[in-house]
Order: C-alpha cells, then structure tokens, then sequence
C-alpha cells in the first residue's frame, strides 16, 4: 500500500511540473488535466508493477505506453505536436522511475531492518 501512496504522490508531482508549462500556453483545461491524470496513472504503474529492468527505463517505457493511445490522436493532423510531449514523457518518465524506485527501496530496506532487530 506504501507503494501505491507514493506512486500517486509523486505521479501528481510529475503532473503538476507538466502541466505548467502547458498554463503558461493557455491550454485548454480538459489537455491539462488528461496530462495531470495520465502522470497519476504513471505513478501508480511505476510503483506497482515488478519489471526487471532499469527503474530509469522501466519509467521511461511505462510512460510512453501510458501515452501511446493520446499520442495517436493528438500527433494525427499534427505530429510536429508531438516532439515536445515526447520530450517531456521521456524526461518526466525516467525521473518518474528512478525516484520512486529509490524511495520504495529505501522503505523495503527499513522493514527488513526492523524485522531483523525484532
């Protein structure tokens, strides 16, 4: 359960540093919060499914498959659209990885810590 807090936790952090340049655009706030509930989403992927792979890739994948059925629509008539959303899934996704998977090892080390003392 610990996962899933800070899956969503910081899945809204990711959304919140993506959505603000999009404010800053004046977009549309249906695009601002898809883009804010596709990173909630991400998060909680992130932090819930066991790949063995680079936590880095593992974000970076996640969120680009996140993204994939949005991207088709948006990037349809327009795929130069695309660049700085890839940009931003690609960056976000693989901070998105690392952090959470430091943070869910950090937790997971404590409790065998405070498993062994007992």
């Amino acid at each position: 359960m610990k996962n899933l807090k800070v899956g969503i936790l910081l899945g809204f952090a990711a959304g919140i540093v993506d959505i603000i340049p999009m404010m800053v655009q004046q977009l549309s706030w249906d695009a601002n919060i898809s883009a804010l509930s596709m990173w909630v989403v991400v998060g909680i992927f992130i932090s819930t499914i066991d790949w063995k792979i680079n936590a880095i890739l593992k974000g970076i994948l996640i969120a680009l498959l996140v993204l994939l059925p949005s991207a088709i629509i948006i990037g349809w008539k327009n795929p130069i659209l695309l660049v700085p959303i890839f940009s931003m899934t690609l960056i976000l996704g693989g901070i998105l990885g690392f952090t959470i998977s430091k943070i869910n090892k950090n937790e997971s080390g404590k409790k065998s810590l405070t498993k062994n003392i007992k």
